[in-house]
């Protein structure tokens, strides 16, 4: 396994939950190059494929589209950075919130498990052509 000190990979995705999988897949793909613990990898790529749920669930509400979501996971010095970016509605960053834990159902934990795997949650506006810009970031110790 290498144990590269620097990675920066983007790839678009079609904007549906069947998109999913190949979001998973990629995501393994970029964590494998790292050398950093199993159990991180697969956290970091739950998180990724919450994100790009909620942006299918939530920036489209499901809606059929052939918009793409751009997925960039970076990662220099020992800071991980994962950038999506959209063309969906615009985030309403005090809408979002996680269901309570002690309400059992599913669905409705992937911001929990986000903000829970990451060290930090930014939503930025987006640069043209995107409208929304998720950052989620983490320090890596590898």
């Amino acid at each position: 396994m290498n144990n590269l000190a620097q990675i920066s990979e983007q790839r678009d995705f079609v904007v549906s939950s069947s998109s999913l999988k190949d979001v998973r897949s990629f995501s393994r793909e970029v964590f494998e190059k790292v050398n950093i613990e199993q159990d991180l990898k697969d956290e970091l790529v739950l998180a990724i494929a919450e994100a790009a749920q909620n942006i299918v669930k939530h920036a489209y509400q499901g809606e059929d589209t052939e918009d793409k979501m751009e997925i960039k996971i970076s990662l220099a010095n020992g800071n991980l950075e994962i950038g999506f970016f959209d063309k969906g509605r615009p985030v309403e960053k005090d809408k979002i919130r996680h269901r309570k834990i002690d309400d059992i159902k599913p669905g409705g934990l992937g911001t929990f498990f986000i903000q829970q795997i990451m060290d930090a949650v930014v939503f930025k506006e987006g640069e043209k052509p995107w409208i929304n810009h998720l950052i989620l970031s983490k320090k890596i110790d590898y």
